[in-house]
């Protein structure tokens, strides 16, 4: 059964590892290029790049014989989500959505929830405060609309630098992160308040923690809602949805 899998998550590479050495499939993982050194796995062919919209995804599809469809794309990636359920639907091509719980505030949190990143620019006020950005490098130069604070801002991949705001510093690093370690930067760096994307999962998590722990507030961008007709939580039920439609499909046949 050839497979594709929408990566650039945790789930994605975690299913990808699960499906290498299985020989009922046949499995190849797409990312969208946004990681520099992305993790290879033996057995699964890996494909860079977008696929020019619906049609070309579907087209895509439709030429590789493609049996089944997981898009295990990050919570914000909702464009691409609906590229492919679009492009499911037209092709006929089983889809599964994996989507993260997203994280819930706790006792001790001091959040103020927005529904995208201009929000959480304006959010942050009229006073100059010192902000640390946790939003992805892409989300950056939307704060360039407050550029009277001063930002600490981390991503995976160094952001352009052209489109900034004026009083960034910049930390390149990728997850998981740990609580102390956590807790040491926003007090090394003088934090007032977090900039955060609702991403659920454990990997950043240890952000929001220290945030609790400091007594900070934090600013979290509420996720969108991502198209898809057959969703899970996590890694484990796409596998079990995938090995139930190779059942089926083994049934149908005879096999």
């Amino acid at each position: 059964m050839r497979v594709l899998i929408l990566g650039g998550t945790t789930e994605a590479s975690d299913l990808a590892r699960h499906l290498a050495g299985d020989p009922r499939f046949e499995t190849t993982l797409s990312l969208a290029g946004h990681t520099g050194s992305p993790a290879a796995h033996p057995g699964v062919a890996l494909r860079i790049g977008g696929f020019g919209g619906v049609a070309g995804l579907a087209g895509w599809l439709a030429e590789a014989g493609t049996a089944a469809v997981i898009d295990a794309t990050h919570p914000f990636a909702a464009q691409i989500s609906a590229n492919a359920d679009a492009a499911a639907r037209e092709t006929g091509v089983p889809l599964c959505t994996v989507v993260r719980p997203p994280w819930s505030a706790m006792p001790g949190d001091c959040w103020r929830s927005v529904t995208s990143m201009e929000a959480a620019a304006e959010a942050l006020g009229a006073e100059p405060r010192r902000v640390f950005l946790s939003v992805g490098r892409q989300s950056l130069g939307t704060f360039r609309r407050a550029p009277h604070h001063a930002y600490v801002a981390r991503s995976i991949e160094p952001p352009d630098a052209a489109a900034l705001p004026p009083d960034t510093t910049l930390i390149q690093a990728k997850g998981p992160f740990a609580r102390d370690d956590e807790i040491a930067l926003l007090k090394s760096h003088r934090i007032d308040v977090v900039v955060a994307k609702n991403a659920g999962g454990s990997a950043t998590y240890a952000k929001i923690e220290a945030a609790r722990q400091l007594g900070l507030p934090v600013v979290m961008v509420a996720r969108p809602v991502k198209a898809g007709r057959h969703v899970v939580a996590d890694a484990e039920e796409a596998l079990a949805w995938l090995q139930r439609l190779h059942a089926m499909s083994r049934s149908e046949r005879g096999v």
